[in-house]
């Protein structure tokens, strides 16, 4: 057994989240989870466009978080009964903020990711930290029951 500083022998702690150090990392975090969510279900899995939803939405949390908040400092995923609440940690306190196109500019350069996610998400909180912020968002998720037993 791997002790850390502090750690008493025989005292077992829960596992610690891994923190992802790229979307793709993030995105089969979340693609694991909704799998296990969704399994037994009559698909065996979770509906496209909700796979879909989740994977773009988490993909554009974490690269934002990399690119413009000085990276990733947590990450969590999870299912609750409102939905998939995905929880991404930075270092940089500033909200995201939608970038508006100078007049005649038909394709700008990014920008896109967070109107997506305001889109997509029923609730988004944004939460300012001494030393970065959480954005988490909830994403709806649809009802679903396991099959059947069979005979």
């Amino acid at each position: 057994m791997t002790m850390l500083s502090g750690d008493v022998a025989g005292e077992q702690r829960p596992a610690r989240p891994s923190v992802p150090t790229s979307a793709a990392a993030a995105r089969d975090q979340v693609e694991r989870l909704l799998e296990e969510h969704f399994r037994g279900t009559p698909r065996h899995g979770p509906p496209a466009v909700v796979l879909t939803d989740a994977l773009l939405v988490t993909s554009e949390l974490v690269t934002n978080a990399i690119r413009h908040g000085g990276g990733v400092t947590a990450f969590t995923a999870r299912v609750t009964g409102e939905g998939l609440v995905l929880t991404v940690r930075d270092r940089n306190p500033e909200a995201p903020a939608v970038r508006l196109h100078p007049e005649g500019q038909t394709f700008p350069v990014g920008g896109y990711g967070w109107p997506l996610v305001q889109r997509l998400a029923t609730r988004i909180h944004i939460a300012p930290l001494r030393e970065g912020k959480t954005i988490r968002v909830l994403l709806p998720l649809p009802p679903h029951s396991p099959p059947e037993p069979g005979p």
